[in-house]
């Protein structure tokens, strides 16, 4: 007998891929040119050459049985003594080899990470807008997903909302910084108040809090700025991270879970790690991929384009009229819908040829994201079809 579970999940299908693969259909009917998908993050710019450069000298150089045998069940561990040096260099912090655990993306290290600190029954709180796959993320651990309504005036924390979402079944906060879908990017006056937040409640309740951070848009950050190394403000965090955004690599499927050496059990967690990967058939990325991200691990693609498309799209939507926050990071903008239905808006922006994705599924109703990783050619003649579609539908 199937497993009804799995079964009923196919009538729960993710809404971006389905907009995703509507948008793609209609680029085989009328071309790819004419057609406006803004549903999927999904890099559009090349990865750096460094890393294609890397792996052509791997493949030239190195032993078949190197490139293609089996990485030990806790990563390679240059692999990993690298991923610790990078994020030393970079963030100030103390990491070892033995705190870091490469990873199938960030989607394995967000499923190592929820299982090592809670158990079934357990509560994890995030924050909406969130990306709609936490929530199976999540519920596959036997764990429940809280979720704590924005602040939508600049999409930080709230802070009220959170202490009320705060009980003693709470084993872990996740959030997602720079924000898919909102782009923001957390202060690090929002990292502190979060940290001093979660200090006092693990002294309330008596146990550890886990602060599980989620960071594959970590160096798409705008205006000269950076983001706050949350790790550094908290001393039971776990960052999960993901190559796909940064370097332009989504489909090899490389990232890792950094874990902080001052949290609890900091030196059992990654050994904790390979035993889950035994429960949920995960096996460390390939050999080759591991050995080719350790000699770029400072490097990124350029990122610069998604900064220009950023400023392209919000100026147009605030000059049609749309409530929209200026995204610090990320290739999102996450503005409010013309009508109360974002559903409907999306399906009338559809009849244009403009696929955006409606926000309910992202825990906050009556918005749209807007995923603008397109040559910005692509982007400009996309904002004039907004513009058409605004004016004939909504006479702005």
């Amino acid at each position: 007998m199937i497993n009804d579970r799995y079964k009923d999940m196919l009538n729960e299908k993710s809404v971006i891929r389905s907009i995703s693969e509507r948008a793609s259909a209609r680029k085989r009917e009328i071309g790819a040119d004419h057609v406006f998908d803004f549903s999927i993050g999904n890099p559009n710019v090349p990865c750096p050459s460094q890393f294609t450069d890397a792996m052509l000298d791997l493949y030239s150089t190195e032993p078949p049985h190197v490139l293609h045998g089996y990485s030990p069940s806790m990563g390679i561990l240059s692999v990993r003594q690298a991923m610790a040096d990078s994020l030393n260099r970079r963030f100030g912090m103390d990491y070892e080899a033995a705190h870091l655990f490469p990873t199938a993306g960030a989607t394995g290290a967000l499923a190592h990470a929820f299982r090592a600190v809670t158990k079934p029954g357990d509560e994890i709180v995030t924050f909406a807008p969130f990306f709609p796959e936490y929530l199976p993320y999540v519920e596959g651990t036997g764990a429940k997903l809280t979720v704590v309504p924005p602040d939508t005036e600049r999409f930080q924390i709230d802070f009220d909302a959170f202490e009320r979402a705060l009980n003693p079944k709470v084993a872990a906060v996740l959030i997602n910084t720079p924000n898919n879908p909102s782009g923001t990017v957390y202060s690090a006056e929002t990292l502190e108040t979060l940290a001093d937040m979660l200090r006092a409640k693990q002294r309330e309740f008596g146990h550890d809090i886990f602060l599980i951070s989620d960071e594959p848009y970590r160096e798409i950050v705008f205006d000269g700025a950076e983001q706050p190394y949350p790790a550094r403000f908290y001393d039971n965090t776990l960052t999960c991270y993901s190559f796909s955004k940064s370097l332009s690599l989504p489909g090899e499927r490389i990232g890792y879970v950094a874990v902080n050496p001052r949290a609890t059990d900091a030196d059992l967690l990654v050994p904790m790690f390979a035993q889950i990967s035994r429960t949920i058939g995960h096996n460390c990325p390939s050999s080759s991929i591991q050995l080719a991200v350790a000699r770029v691990l400072d490097d990124t693609s350029d990122l610069s384009i998604y900064e220009t498309n950023m400023n392209i799209i919000y100026d147009a939507l605030v000059d049609l009229g749309f409530t929209v926050a200026r995204p610090g990071g990320t290739f999102y903008i996450f503005p409010k819908a013309l009508e109360e239905d974002a559903n409907e808006f999306a399906r009338k922006a559809m009849d244009y040829d403009l696929f955006m994705v409606p926000s309910d599924s992202f825990g906050m109703p009556g918005y749209l994201r807007i995923s603008y990783c397109l040559e910005t050619d692509q982007v400009r003649r996309g904002v004039a079809r907004l513009r058409e579609f605004v004016s004939e539908v909504y006479g702005g």
